[in-house]
């Protein structure tokens, strides 16, 4: 099986859906696909019989699709790609892009680049993502995000801002 994930921002991932389709129609993929498609038109690929559509899963439903896919097509968001190294999933990250009107800017493709770096697998391309479904890429071998989160680093930085939230917070009860 292979899971396809293009999230639930109000942007369409029409360029991600017409390959998805050629893919199908080509016989590239001969499997049985989920698509999570958020506000992407997918009337083309409606009826499929290899295609399970929905627009909004539940994060648990999402990472039981993931676990019993072969591979995973998503879109470049961090939350998506840090779920996915996290569940050591074999997955390429296609990002969205300005100049087709998927997103308002291309920071999912400067993410994807970064990603790249650390051995993500990011494809701009149908003849990558064909690459792909033929010889899906490994799980990434490191833990890309094993680092301080963000809100623990602002808390040592900032310890007196902590204790002021806390007072706020505690104040406005």
């Amino acid at each position: 099986m292979i899971t396809v994930t293009l999230g639930t921002i109000p942007f369409q991932f029409d360029r991600a859906i017409a390959w998805l389709d050629l893919l199908l129609e080509r016989q590239i993929i001969t499997e049985p696909v989920f698509l999570q498609y958020g506000t992407s038109d997918i009337s083309a690929l409606a009826q499929h019989p290899l295609v399970t559509a929905l627009p909004v899963v539940q994060s648990e439903y999402l990472k039981q699709q993931v676990d019993a896919s072969r591979l995973v097509i998503s879109h470049a968001g961090q939350g998506s790609t840090r779920m996915l190294v996290e569940r050591r999933a074999s997955f390429i990250i296609v990002p969205r892009l300005a100049e087709h009107k998927e997103h308002i800017d291309n920071h999912q493709l400067m993410f994807a680049q970064g990603m790249a770096n650390l051995g993500v697998h990011c494809c701009i391309t149908l003849d990558e993502v064909v690459e792909a479904i033929l010889k899906p890429p490994l799980p990434c071998p490191v833990d890309i995000f094993d680092g301080p989160k963000l809100v623990a680093h602002l808390q040592r930085c900032y310890p007196s801002t902590q204790e002021a939230m806390r007072r706020l917070l505690v104040g406005s009860r």
